[in-house]
């Protein structure tokens, strides 16, 4: 819907600019009344939500806004042409303002909007709830305030009652949302689980807390994350990598354990009394999924773990003559790794990767991998339907929303299956190396 706006608004300043041209004139008293039709047009289209009316479209709106006012006071004054038409302005003003129409498209365009959503196969209606957690046992060290940290979370369950259901908790990537897998969070919840995904303040691209108050991410994070290479500086890579499992492992644990404080104390029908805390799984995509495994590793009381194309970060230990040491123990509990294009054909490559490639030669029992091809690091998320544009300019896969809504409902697919195994004992996990 946003490229067919852009088309419109563009074709319409490109043809009045020359209708202008051909007649020698600015028709001021034309222009002014096609800007507060134009106006008028998008209100009536986002009413009847033809449009999804949302922050992608503030900009845009507001320039429409302030072009109709413009409009307004000419004919209010009753504005004409005295100044000599000149054609050099005219073509200058069109193409200006058509930078600025393509300028606050932008949102819109790089987030489209998404009609598409990915149905869920189990039998159960699924809830919603957000909280906000606050760790009075931490401070904020991301803020200049003394301050204990907190965390926003969302819950994704079946509706209905008296039923204790498995836990999931899972932690985004390195700048993403709590939302980021809601497509495969409520393919889980609709089979009976209950789903908890955290929001980690200031490593995600932003959080809102229950009030509504938004934090963004930190600038400094992003520095660290971007500027982390151990080809380059294997020294500081560790020293980021302990930084962030340090924070992540934190977050999860705290959750967890808040979640199980509240599933004991609540007996009645709130969303904790519905938690069996006998039976927990954690996963996450990139940096929250190497978080998600430290917790499967570090906590006796996890029964499983996936982890969404991520290094085992926790198991590096140190660095010694320019290699990381690394734990070789094997993993305690059920894991499955899941990988794409962006990782698979070089993890023997990337000396972070070091233990997902022993266990993808050699696996131990616990131990699973699986490869989905032609797809890259963001389309294991539901990214890759937020923001085709940009999945496609960051991953460097062109893939179609069809072929997005097909990878995403096959990695469900996956996922449900091995939690359906190792936390419901329903069935025997057994995949290939590959999906080709």
């Amino acid at each position: 819907m946003s490229l067919i706006i852009l088309a419109v608004a563009v074709l319409t300043e490109i043809s009045f600019s020359i209708f202008c041209i051909i007649t020698k004139s600015s028709h001021i008293k034309q222009k002014s009344l096609l800007r507060i039709f134009t106006s008028l047009m998008f209100s009536l289209i986002t009413y009847f939500n033809v449009v999804s009316f949302n922050s992608r479209y503030y900009a845009f709106v507001s320039l429409l806004f302030l072009l109709a006012l413009n409009g307004l006071k000419n004919l209010i004054r009753n504005k004409n042409e005295h100044k000599q038409f000149k054609t050099s302005v005219t073509v200058y003003r069109t193409f200006g303002l058509i930078l600025l129409i393509v300028a606050t498209l932008i949102p819109a365009l790089l987030f489209p909007q998404n009609t598409r959503v990915i149905e869920v196969t189990g039998n159960y209606p699924i809830l919603s709830e957000n909280f906000s957690y606050v760790d009075s046992s931490r401070l904020e060290n991301y803020s200049d305030n003394i301050e204990n940290r907190k965390l926003n979370v969302q819950f994704w369950y079946p509706d209905i009652e008296q039923k204790r259901m498995p836990l999931i908790v899972f932690s985004h990537g390195g700048l993403g949302v709590k939302s980021s897998n809601e497509s495969l969070f409520r393919e889980l919840a609709s089979h009976g689980y209950v789903i908890v995904s955290i929001d980690h303040t200031y490593h995600s691209f932003f959080t809102k807390d229950e009030k509504g108050n938004t934090t963004w991410m930190d600038f400094g994070y992003v520095q660290e994350l971007f500027s982390e290479n151990p080809l380059d500086n294997m020294e500081q890579s560790f020293e980021s990598y302990q930084k962030w499992m340090k924070i992540r492992m934190d977050d999860m644990n705290f959750v967890i354990d808040t979640i199980i404080t509240q599933a004991k104390e609540n007996s009645d029908n709130s969303l904790y009394s519905l938690i069996d805390i006998e039976k927990i799984g954690v996963m996450g995509h990139s940096l929250g999924g190497s978080s998600a495994l430290g917790i499967g590793k570090s906590r006796s009381d996890i029964q499983a773990v996936i982890a969404l194309e991520s290094p085992y970060l926790f198991d590096i230990k140190g660095v010694s003559n320019g290699k990381f040491i690394v734990d070789q123990m094997e993993y305690p509990i059920p894991v499955l790794n899941v990988y794409s294009d962006s990782s698979y054909g070089i993890l023997s490559q990337r000396p972070q990767y070091s233990t997902n490639y022993r266990m993808l030669m050699n696996p131990d029992k616990n131990e699973f991998s699986i490869y989905f091809s032609g797809i890259g690091h963001l389309a294991l998320t539901d990214f890759a339907l937020t923001s085709p544009i940009l999945t496609k300019f960051l991953d460097g896969n062109n893939v179609g929303i069809e072929k997005t809504s097909k990878n995403l409902k096959a990695i469900n697919e996956v996922c449900l299956a091995f939690f359906n195994s190792f936390l419901k004992e329903q069935g025997e996990f057994n995949i290939d190396k590959s999906n080709n």
